[in-house]
């Protein structure tokens, strides 16, 4: 009979709660100022009152987040309790915004395993549980905010210059403008908001804008490359070749898609007198950060995934669920996730 109380000793052992929970606080301090930035109201240093005012408006964006980091790598998390696979509590990732940079106060969150993974069955259940719960809370986050929009006055109150010039402006210049997934683009037509800004203004909604980062990282666990999620699923599904093939074709994908601005991009560095046709098509159409992405992937986690104990095919009910997940990627994937036009 096996002995309950040596396997929670054992899955328990050397977790160090201080630094877990000291990191999840400096991540809802940075994410709430990061929150507080993005809808326009940063907090100033002039008062103590007006500093935590402002800084209250940071709230819904920061608990947003952090609901779906935390149910993903929670997912992940108990998953590997399942499996009886020694592994952390989540670590979060706090990141200051900074002047000279564009941040939403953290770089995530991520679970370490003390013990390798010995079957595929096993490998598969830790590698979608992240992805389908996060992507429940984004789901949830993008309902929330398309069913629950501020009145117009909450952008004019962020810009008040657009009274001046009659409304939001359909295309601004020098604007970051967020990408729209097949997700949004159907939830946009069932749900059919008033109200729903540009994407240029989507960051100032604090539910809309953590669901749609949250569908942005969801699709980046997802990518179908190395020991990523979307990397473990694939190997569960199709065995070491199937992975090895998967992940070229994607790469390869990435690299059409990203190389027609990047190559726009570096033009432009060696002569700024060079005409690029169409430039606004051309960042509608192509994101160079895929290019960076396409060389991150191949050099670091390469196209080959280590082989993960067991051959043993996996059950009906788990190929399932792992199309579902290659349906959310599917629905979450973002062409041209950024744009400054």
């Amino acid at each position: 009979m096996p002995d309950f109380r040596y396997e929670k000793t054992k899955l328990t052992a050397g977790r160090n709660y201080p630094l877990h929970l000291s990191l999840f606080v400096a991540t809802l301090l940075t994410t709430t100022w990061a929150g507080a930035i993005w809808t326009g109201k940063p907090p100033e240093t002039e008062s103590v009152g007006g500093f935590l005012s402002a800084l209250k408006t940071g709230v819904p964006f920061s608990l947003s987040l952090l609901a779906f980091l935390t149910v993903h790598e929670f997912g992940h998390f108990f998953a590997t309790v399942r499996h009886g696979i020694r592994s952390t509590l989540p670590y979060y990732i706090p990141l200051p915004p900074l002047p000279f940079l564009m941040s939403i106060g953290t770089l995530g969150a991520v679970i370490r395993m003390k013990e390798p993974i010995l079957s595929r069955r096993a490998l598969f259940d830790i590698g979608v549980a992240g992805p389908l719960t996060g992507f429940a809370v984004a789901l949830g986050l993008l309902a929330y905010g398309f069913t629950h929009l501020p009145p117009a006055e909450y952008i004019y109150a962020i810009h008040p210059e657009y009274r001046v010039t009659g409304g939001i402006p359909s295309a601004p210049t020098e604007t970051l403008y967020l990408g729209k997934n097949l997700l949004f683009i159907l939830l946009e037509a069932l749900i059919g908001p008033k109200g729903l800004p540009p994407m240029h203004e989507l960051y100032h909604y604090p539910f809309l804008f953590a669901g749609w980062l949250g569908c942005f990282v969801t699709a980046l666990n997802l990518l179908p490359v190395g020991q990523l999620d979307g990397g473990h699923v694939i190997y569960a599904m199709f065995g070491g070749e199937g992975h090895r093939k998967i992940s070229k074709l994607f790469l390869a994908f990435i690299t059409i898609l990203g190389a027609p601005s990047f190559i726009a991009a570096i033009l432009q560095l060696i002569d700024p007198a060079i005409v690029i046709p169409a430039p606004e098509l051309l960042l509608r159409w192509s994101w160079p950060g895929w290019i960076i992405w396409a060389f991150i992937l191949r050099r670091f986690l390469g196209t080959k995934h280590p082989h993960a104990g067991s051959d043993r095919p996996l059950s009906k009910r788990r190929m399932i669920v792992g199309w579902a997940c290659i349906a959310i990627f599917v629905l979450t994937f973002t062409p041209v996730p950024f744009a400054i036009i």
